[in-house]
């Protein structure tokens, strides 16, 4: 039964979400179709440049991404944090970049004479405005409606072109939100499309290696649009990036993509293994989820306690920890 997203969001439990999204026609979002030899590819620079866009608005940060022919991987983190600490004006011009706006808005912003009731009214629209600015559901609207007007236009037609709202899973941990960026840079790789992640076009991954490879010139390592790594955080402190260290994560998804594919050989590099010690990850089963992410985990991934609890707080009468138990290696 499809349940209403207030109820699969909790940002109490968690601000970290990986979202889904799929074409509901043969016509493809990118890529090229085989039966009528059309090529659509330049529609993934189209959901790149919105979703920048987007995330340059929203109190809402892109962690990983990776565009396929027919769906796309979002994994998201929502900075509700941020939101609250912009100020009024801050928040209405915001909005305005993707919204029209309202004239009692423009009247405050203007700072022309207004009663008080109207100023009033102005603030109550602008908390809805803000509300709005950290939630998953007006990020993901904003996405999708303005790439299936771009792609109707194109193909000349009226009507649905996404499969249905998009679908998500909450990532309740570090070690889940590590398995899920992992598990979307590396679909390209899964597909068949591509051997090797810097070669993964159009993805988080391959983003972030061209940025190491400009490292020097432009004295950045982390593209502004993606949420950066920031090494792994102090117990008990909140980490303004990714809880990880870049190199280990690199590291992690060419060892991860070279185990699982079968037509690769390799070797675990040594310097990854401290990263599994410390998030009590074992290898063997932590390969055996990799393959199928998605499948092992529906509307949220976590460790067995994690997963208890967002059953218990999301008002589930029963939420599986079986692969959980594999991912972190314990027993019942």
């Amino acid at each position: 039964m499809t349940r209403a997203r207030k109820e699969q969001v909790c940002l109490d439990e968690t601000p970290y979400y990986h979202c889904i999204c799929r074409c509901v026609r043969r016509a493809f979002l990118c890529g090229e179709d085989k039966d009528t030899g059309q090529n659509f590819d330049h529609r993934k620079q189209w959901l790149v440049d919105k979703i920048t866009q987007l995330a340059s608005v929203f109190a809402i940060e892109i962690c990983a991404y990776a565009i396929m022919s027919n769906h796309y991987h979002l994994v998201l983190r929502v900075n509700q944090h941020q939101a609250q600490q912009w100020d009024s004006r801050e928040v209405a011009l915001r909005w305005m970049q993707l919204f029209k706006g309202h004239p009692l808005v423009d009247r405050y912003l203007s700072d022309t004479q207004a009663t008080q009731a109207e100023t009033d009214k102005a603030l109550e629209l602008i908390e809805v405005w803000r509300k709005r600015l950290f939630e998953l559901g007006w990020f993901m609207r904003c996405l999708n409606e303005h790439i299936a007007v771009q792609a109707n236009k194109e193909d000349n037609c009226k009507g649905r072109f996404w499969e249905g709202r998009f679908s998500s899973q909450a990532l309740l941990d570090d070690t889940a939100l590590l398995a899920c960026m992992t598990y979307v840079d590396l679909n390209p790789i899964r597909a068949g499309i591509t051997p090797t992640p810097e070669d993964s076009d159009f993805t988080s991954i391959q983003q972030r290696i061209k940025s190491l490879a400009a490292a020097k010139k432009e004295r950045q390592l982390q593209p502004p649009q993606i949420l950066p790594f920031t090494g792994y955080k102090p117990h008990g402190k909140p980490s303004s990036g990714l809880p990880f260290k870049l190199f280990d994560y690199l590291n992690l998804v060419e060892w991860t993509g070279r185990c699982v594919r079968e037509d690769k050989r390799g070797a675990i590099p040594p310097d990854i293994l401290p990263l599994f010690e410390r998030l009590s990850i074992n290898q063997d089963d932590w390969l055996q989820v990799i393959k199928d992410f998605n499948r092992h985990f529906i509307t949220a991934a976590g460790s067995p306690a994690h997963m208890e609890h967002w059953a218990g707080t999301t008002k589930r009468k029963w939420c599986s920890t079986h692969q959980s138990l594999q991912l972190y290696n314990l027993k019942e």
